[in-house]
């Protein structure tokens, strides 16, 4: 790995910090060429701390160390990047990231999806004349209990089957939209989401 250390007079180059699982970014330190060669030895991420003026190894007083898992330089070989598993909190005020985020991971557009549903479950809860939105299908479903939700999903899953055998890849696709978004509708019933199947299919990996 060919890391420019000499751009900078003080020989530091910045070093992002990012949940391998997650993908979420927990912090920004900064390693000098003795703090990268550490860092692969120990397999412990290590710093050079600017106000310590010393080598630091995350986690060295806390016991909240960050385990390396891969590091990658950027184009211009002056920016790392730093793929880790967290021990514990990153933040020295004990929260997840430096940003005080929840280490939880994010699925793109599913995330926001799942939210949505969220809402709707909670709207299912208010009595009818007080809901915000009266005619959604969302609410109807919840309204209607998990025997209902379940053979939504049911149904679903038998349609995106027909479609896999047929030629119609338009089709397909949307089938397999509605049966994902009635099993997001599902995992809400029955008091899940994503984040706990990713959990489930992480521990058969390993």
């Amino acid at each position: 790995m060919n890391i420019d250390f000499n751009k900078n007079q003080d020989g530091l180059v910045p070093a992002i910090i990012q949940d391998v699982s997650t993908k979420k970014v927990l912090m920004l330190g900064y390693m000098n060429e003795e703090a990268f060669l550490k860092t692969n030895e120990t397999k412990k991420v290590t710093f050079f701390s600017r106000s310590k003026d010393r080598l630091w190894t995350k986690g060295e007083d806390s016991g909240n160390f960050l385990n390396l898992v891969d590091i990658k330089n950027d184009c211009d070989n002056d920016t790392l990047l730093i793929s880790v598993i967290p021990q514990g909190p990153t933040c020295h005020k004990g929260t997840d990231t430096c940003w005080g985020e929840d280490n939880e991971p994010n699925f793109g557009f599913l995330s926001n999806l799942e939210g949505i549903i969220e809402k709707r479950k909670r709207m299912s809860e208010v009595e009818p004349e007080l809901r915000e939105d009266k005619k959604s299908y969302v609410v109807s479903l919840f309204d209607e209990g998990i025997n209902k939700i379940a053979q939504k999903v049911g149904e679903e899953a038998v349609e995106t089957v027909i479609e896999a055998k047929d030629d119609n890849d338009e089709l397909f696709l949307n089938e397999s939209a509605d049966l994902l978004f009635h099993y997001l509708i599902l995992l809400q019933a029955k008091g899940f989401s994503l984040k706990d199947i990713s959990k489930v299919l992480e521990e058969r990996h390993r």
